[in-house]
């Protein structure tokens, strides 16, 4: 019997066990990125009514990212429910909708694919939203939005 097979069978089964003839070493793990400044400032915007200005947290949403984009906003918000201000933007914004069951005093979120919410109120809810942001401290917004329509002005950062 000849010693080449066995050689052969050998020299497979190493290569083999080391990732493949011919295997390049794995790259090393990318270094995490550092947010530029233009992406952290997209990360907030803030939100004023009358005299009243909110720092709002958008979401991580490609809703947000849409809405950000479309900063300075000045939207005329009529009153609904007694725990919510909405208004119709002009374009719509991707929706990505879930039914969050409860909503919170400061929540910005969207209705259908147009209809901007700003909830001044906490209740349950069974309708779905996609959502945009939050207000970070959210203390007398519902003082501030009054009980009609009010002018709300977003900006960016």
């Amino acid at each position: 019997m000849s010693r080449r097979p066995a050689l052969a069978a050998l020299l497979l089964a190493l290569c083999l066990a080391a990732g493949g003839c011919g295997a390049q070493e794995a790259p090393a793990p990318a270094e995490p990125q550092t947010p530029s400044q233009e992406e952290l400032a997209m990360t907030t915007c803030t939100l004023s009514v009358g005299d009243q200005t909110y720092s709002v947290t958008l979401a991580d949403t490609e809703a947000a990212r849409a809405l950000a984009a479309r900063l300075p906003l000045t939207l005329s918000m009529t009153e609904l429910n007694g725990n919510e201000k909405y208004a119709n933007l002009d374009q719509a914004l991707p929706t990505a909708a879930t039914q969050p069951g409860e909503i919170h005093t400061g929540d910005l979120m969207l209705y259908g694919a147009d209809c901007l919410v700003l909830f001044y109120g906490d209740f349950t809810t069974a309708y779905s939203y996609t959502p945009l942001g939050r207000l970070a401290d959210p203390t007398g917004l519902a003082a501030a939005l009054g009980t009609g329509g009010v002018t709300v002005t977003l900006t960016a950062n």
